[in-house]
C-alpha cells in the first residue's frame, strides 16, 4: 500500500511533531489552513458522527481575549503547586496565542448526528474520543506541512464560550495555535523541563489481562 519512503516520512512525523509555544509572525496561508483541516475532517469518527467544528481567529482583537482566558486560568491554577513548581508551571509560554497567525478553537458537537449515534449510545465519550483523532490528524498535517503547533490546555470553557459565541452544549475541547517557528524542539518542552520523563513502553503493556506483564 505504501511505499518504505512513504512509511517512513509517516513516522517522521510522529517522533517529530511537539507542542510548540513560541512562533513566527510569518502568514500562513489560507490554502495550506484548509489543509490540515480536511486532515483533521478524515479522522476517524464512532458511528461516523463528525461531531468537531473548527472556529479559525486570527484577529489581534479576539487573539487577546483568549490568550487573556489562559492567563487567568494559569495563574489560578498555580496555587496547587509548590514553590519550585509554581515557577516552573508560571513560566510556560502562553504568548503563543497572540503570535501566531492563527489559533483554531476544535469543537465538540455531542448532538450531532441525533440521539442514537452508532457507538456512542454504549460509551458516551466516543465524541469527544472522535475529536481527538481529528486533531491529532491535523497536528501530524500540520508538521508535515514544516508548521508549528501549540495546545492551549487550560482555559475555563465557559470563558472561550463567551469569547467565541459558543452555545452552551458546544464544547470548546482544543485551543490550537499554528504558525512557524524557528524553534522547533527535539523533545518535548516539559521532558526537556524535567516535568515529566517519557514512561518505558514496556511497563505500559500487558498480556491478556491488567497487569500481567508483557515479559
Amino acid at each position: 500500500m505504501f511505499t518504505e519512503q512513504e512509511k517512513e516520512a509517516l513516522y517522521k512525523c510522529i517522533y517529530m511533531r511537539r507542542d510548540v509555544r513560541t512562533f513566527l509572525p510569518d502568514p500562513v496561508s489560507e490554502e495550506t489552513i484548509m489543509k490540515l483541516l480536511d486532515a483533521a475532517h478524515h479522522g476517524p469518527s464512532v458511528g461516523f458522527m463528525q461531531p468537531w467544528n473548527f472556529i479559525l481567529v486570527s484577529t489581534d482583537q479576539v487573539k487577546e481575549r483568549l490568550a487573556w482566558a489562559a492567563d487567568k486560568e494559569r495563574r489560578a491554577l498555580a496555587i496547587h503547586y509548590e514553590e519550585t513548581r509554581q515557577d516552573e508551571f508560571l513560566s510556560l509560554k502562553i504568548e503563543g496565542i497572540k503570535q501566531a497567525p492563527y489559533t483554531i478553537c476544535v469543537t465538540c458537537d455531542p448532538t450531532r448526528g441525533g440521539s442514537h449515534v452508532l457507538g456512542r449510545n454504549s460509551i458516551p465519550e466516543t465524541d469527544i474520543m472522535s475529536v481527538a483523532c481529528a486533531i491529532q490528524n491535523m497536528w501530524l498535517a500540520a508538521c508535515a506541512e514544516g508548521l508549528a503547533m501549540g495546545w492551549v490546555s487550560f482555559y475555563k470553557k465557559n470563558d472561550v464560550r463567551d469569547i467565541l459565541r459558543i452555545p452552551p452544549h458546544i464544547d470548546p475541547v482544543a485551543l490550537l495555535s499554528v504558525g512557524y517557528t524557528d524553534h522547533y524542539p527535539e523533545k518535548p518542552i516539559l521532558e526537556t523541563a524535567n516535568w515529566e520523563k517519557r514512561r518505558g513502553l514496556n511497563d505500559l503493556i500487558f498480556s491478556e489481562t491488567w497487569g500481567n506483564s508483557k515479559s
